[in-house]
Parts: C-alpha cells; sequence; structure tokens
C-alpha cells in the first residue's frame, strides 16, 4: 500500500505539476513581462508579494486576483464564506495592493492571459506545513530576503502609536490568554466587530475601529506602537511592512513566522507576557 501511495505521488507528480514548474522557469528566464494568477487566501495573497516583489527587479509584474473560487470542506468562520475571495473582499484588498509600486497592474481575473498561477503550490504533492512565503519560492525558483519588508505604505494621518490587535477565530492558540492586558489602555482592535466583542472579554479597555478598507488598516499597523496577532490576514500585512510585531503561534498549521528585527512569536503564556513587555518598553 506504502509503495502504491509513493508510486501514484511521483505518477501525479510528473504528469500534472512539473511541466508547470518548467514552464514558470521558462517564463521567467524569456518574458520581460509576468502576469500572476492568485485564488487567495488573503494572507497567502499578502506573501506571494514578497517573490513578486523580488521578480518585479527584473520584470513588470502583473497581478491578477481570482473570485469565487470554492474552498475545500474545513474552513469554518471564513470572511469569504465558502469562497477563497468574494468580490466585497477583493475591493477592499485592491486599494492596498495598487498602492505597490512594483506591482504595474492589479485587477480581477478576466480570462487573462497568466504566465504564473501562484496557485500551483496547493497541487504540488508536499506538506506544505512550512513558511508560507517558500510557497512560492519553491514554485518560481526565486528565493527573497525574508527580513526586508514587502509592503509599502504611508502613515494613518490621526490614529498612531496604538497597540493594535486582531485574533480571527481561526489558527488560535488555545494555551494561551489575553487576561493579563485586561486593564491595559492604548490597545486598538481592527478586524470585524464580533472578533472585537469576543477579545473585549478578555481586554477591558479594548477600542474598535472599524477600517474603510485594507488600505487603511495597513496604515495603522504601519503608525502602531507594536502589532499583536494570530495567523490572520493583519498579521500578513504587519509582517510584510516589518513593524514591531507579535504572533500568537498556531499550534495546528504552523506556517507563519516572523522573519526580521522586531518579531516574535510565541507558544506559552509566560513567553507572551515577555515578548509584549519587550515591545512595549521599545
Amino acid at each position: 500500500k506504502h509503495e502504491k501511495t509513493h508510486l501514484d505521488r511521483i505518477k501525479y507528480y510528473n504528469e500534472e505539476v512539473y511541466d508547470n514548474i518548467l514552464n514558470i522557469q521558462k517564463n521567467i528566464e524569456t518574458k520581460k513581462e509576468l502576469s500572476f494568477l492568485h485564488s487567495g487566501h488573503m494572507g497567502d495573497l499578502i506573501y506571494s508579494l514578497a517573490v513578486i516583489k523580488e521578480l518585479s527587479k527584473s520584470h513588470i509584474c502583473k497581478l491578477y486576483i481570482e473570485i469565487n473560487k470554492t474552498t475545500p470542506p474545513g474552513y469554518e468562520n471564513h470572511p469569504s464564506g465558502k469562497y477563497f475571495l468574494d468580490k466585497r473582499i477583493v475591493e477592499l484588498l485592491l486599494p492596498l495592493l495598487k498602492n505597490q509600486k512594483f506591482l504595474h497592474t492589479v485587477q480581477i481575473y478576466d480570462n487573462d492571459s497568466i504566465d504564473i498561477d501562484l496557485n500551483l503550490f496547493r497541487d504540488v504533492p508536499i506538506n506544505i506545513r512550512f513558511h508560507s512565503i517558500r510557497w512560492y519560492s519553491h514554485i518560481t525558483g526565486v528565493h527573497v530576503n525574508m527580513d526586508n519588508s514587502f509592503l509599502d505604505v504611508g502613515e494613518h494621518e490621526t490614529i498612531k502609536e496604538k497597540i493594535v490587535i486582531n485574533r480571527s477565530p481561526r489558527y488560535r492558540n488555545e494555551y494561551i490568554n489575553y487576561n493579563f492586558l485586561k486593564n491595559t489602555k492604548n490597545i486598538l482592535c481592527i478586524g470585524l466587530k464580533s472578533e472585537f466583542e469576543d477579545i473585549k472579554k478578555e481586554i477591558h479597555n479594548l477600542e474598535f475601529y472599524n477600517c474603510k478598507d485594507f488600505l487603511e488598516m495597513a496604515k495603522i499597523i504601519k503608525s502602531s506602537k507594536f502589532f499583536i496577532g494570530n495567523e490572520c490576514f493583519a498579521y500578513s500585512v504587519a509582517e510584510g511592512l516589518k513593524v514591531p510585531r507579535l504572533l500568537e503561534a498556531s499550534p495546528d498549521f504552523p506556517v507563519v513566522f516572523p522573519t526580521g528585527n522586531n518579531g516574535y512569536d510565541f507558544y506559552h503564556q509566560n513567553h507572551f507576557e515577555k515578548f509584549f513587555n519587550k515591545l512595549n518598553k521599545i
């Protein structure tokens, strides 16, 4: 049975995957313009920008975003419901992506010609429980210095020096809590109102701000004293901006890690409190 599984994987890889890998390499080597396709999730899309930014040093890069691609079973509490990305979410995301100077074009996919399908990482028969940015490095053969930022935004006009937090319902660490922050002030929650109401049970002085789009969210994170989050879209933005940040690490799907200065992750309560105090003193 093991041998059959092994042979089936090799057959699938040779027939369905490897030609795509070769075509991607050929396109990178022969074309001056590259078109990319991504269908989400939002955080996955943000992490792919590190490789696109590297390729933009030698190519004109165009990004197309596919909407309404159905997720497989098991994605509960997803912001786009049964889809990786729906139109509403993409319209919130477009202002942030269009703000990136290394992207020549950003628009919703409409049967456009594509050179590099970034969704290919889902089809490669490997365990993808490793650093998300490397998913895209391994399908393109382009490795990046992950200490460097891969998002760029300006400061927020009015909201500055807040401790910014976002904790989505997915990928939480059940071994930790936020009770030690219950009387801490200057903490601002961004994201969904339901997420705010949930974490306010532990952080009594928590404020809430409803961002008009994800560009404004990124500006608030950029202007923050530091950011706290679990493995969520807002954390991918903090990682892309390389602001001081603290990640609630997922015990079940550890594919995100802080890289570069002033980035910390934790699995245990005492380390959470230790790193919070360290960033709070900066």
